[in-house]
């Protein structure tokens, strides 16, 4: 494992203390929060049905996602995930970039978090009678709090999101049997499965928000070198989170199409809290607000460990500048990094529009998944089975790719149809990112001193 040299002369590195759970935790605790706010704008693209389907090829999308990163980041076990697999089988200019998608699609949904939280909390103390209640100093508390924790240690930090992401999933759990789904005293789905409002468009343009339900899954592979056993933790972590958030987004799904019309659930904010409100039960509603609270830091808290590692191996590799590659003496985290990140995560959830936010963090995860699908098509290209030991083969290689590629395309053009300004406009971004990176940093960048993977040479070089 690459090591740093602290203040005192001694070498510090980044702990493996992590296990499957603590991977599936990560994984599952990022996304979960999309079960409680932000695929239910897919409603309101196409309606209930349309949320539905999307919410299925978003599930198919992100299992290609899954099965792809089991097998490519349990070879190439470093921090980074999916920065480092891009530096060792594709190159500088695409590491960096992907490194960038990475550092983006996590901050934005840590920024997303934080906006839903303090209008959650701003929601509930108005209903308990206090009508000055303002969100924006539980933001900026809600970032302020789970940076230090991240600052102090990966181990409790990722046991924090474990305890936290199991009862907010368990929420889930209990409100769909409180709902009797087995009777028709509640919920009244047939009634609201009206057809497609907005026909075949409308489900296309309902992808744009169905990728909530799974977005972030992929930054298990983040824990790479903090895993006891990448081999075998990261593929288990990874699939049986995937696992995990596709029954969770049915049910929530059913649940709150069942007890909404599809015109309200459009574009409401919190909706499993509001779908446990309609129920008229006290404990659920209780239960639910806690749901939303605890899925909301554990998704802001997962971001953090993952934007920053990002972050962190740029700088160790030189392509940002190395003050960032430093790890704290003591509590051996990317403690630059993780305070760097946190006032851009602030100037986003302070000023931004929610949607805006979940658009930026879509669009960056959407770039990041196109380079996966390339990715894994050449890491077996340039060394087949049997030339390096791998901790899982993914099956029907190379059809996960081309779908992947397919729905990634398909998502692309559902988000040009409803924010095709914002669109063009990170295009552009990256681009100019691009153009800095090749004419300032690159100089920098020590080429050979990268490939730390013990390998024979590729295929075909």
């Amino acid at each position: 494992m690459t090591q740093y040299t602290a203040v005192h002369g001694e070498k510090v590195s980044l702990l493996r203390v992590l296990g499957p759970g603590h991977v599936w935790a990560l994984g599952v605790g990022i996304v979960l929060v999309g079960e409680y706010m932000g695929w239910n704008f897919a409603v309101g693209k196409g309606g209930a049905l349309a949320a539905l389907i999307a919410c299925w090829a978003a599930g198919m999308l992100y299992t290609c996602v899954a099965m792809i990163d089991s097998e490519v980041t349990s070879t190439v076990a470093a921090a980074g995930g999916q920065y480092a697999q891009a530096k060792h089988i594709v190159g500088p200019l695409m590491a960096f970039n992907v490194g960038l998608f990475l550092v983006f699609a996590y901050t934005m949904l840590e920024a997303a978090n934080a906006i839903t939280l303090g209008y959650l909390v701003q929601t509930v103390g108005g209903m308990a009678g206090f009508a000055d209640t303002h969100d924006k100093p539980f933001i900026v508390l809600t970032i302020m709090f789970l940076a230090f924790l991240n600052y102090r240690g990966v181990y409790a930090t990722l046991t924090f999101n474990l305890v936290i992401t199991a009862i907010a999933f368990v929420a889930i759990l209990i409100l769909f049997a409180a709902v009797s789904p087995w009777t028709d005293n509640v919920l009244k789905p047939h009634e609201l499965l009206n057809g497609l409002p907005y026909g075949w468009l409308g489900v296309l343009a309902a992808m744009h928000f169905g990728m909530w339900y799974y977005l972030g899954i992929e930054g298990t592979t983040q824990a790479a070198e903090e895993v006891r056993s990448p081999a075998r933790a990261l593929p288990l972590g990874t699939m049986t989170g995937i696992i995990t958030l596709l029954i969770a987004a049915t049910m929530t799904w059913y649940i709150c199409s069942g007890l909404m019309p599809w015109e309200y659930l459009g574009q409401a904010v919190t909706p499993l809290f509001d779908a446990a409100r309609l129920t008229g039960s006290t404990p659920l509603m209780v239960l639910l607000f806690v749901g939303t609270i605890f899925s909301t830091l554990a998704s802001a808290n997962g971001c953090i460990n993952d934007a920053s590692r990002a972050w962190f191996s740029m700088g160790r590799d030189r392509y940002l500048p190395q003050v960032f590659g430093a790890v704290h003496p003591k509590y051996r985290t990317p403690f630059r990094s993780i305070v760097f990140l946190v006032p851009v995560a602030l100037v986003f959830a302070y000023f931004a529009p929610l949607d805006q936010v979940i658009t930026f963090s879509i669009l960056s995860g959407l770039l990041e998944y196109t380079f996966m699908a390339f990715n894994v098509l050449m890491f077996r290209k340039m060394w087949p089975l049997g030339t390096i030991k791998r901790g899982y083969v993914h099956p029907f290689h190379p059809l996960p790719a081309f779908v992947l590629l397919a729905l990634c395309a398909t998502t692309y053009f559902a988000v040009f149809l409803g924010y095709g300004t914002q669109l063009v406009a990170m295009m552009v971004f990256y681009i100019i990112a691009s153009v800095w990176f090749a004419g300032h940093r690159y100089k920098f960048v020590k080429r050979g001193a990268q490939f730390t993977m013990p390998w024979p040479r590729p295929v075909g070089h």
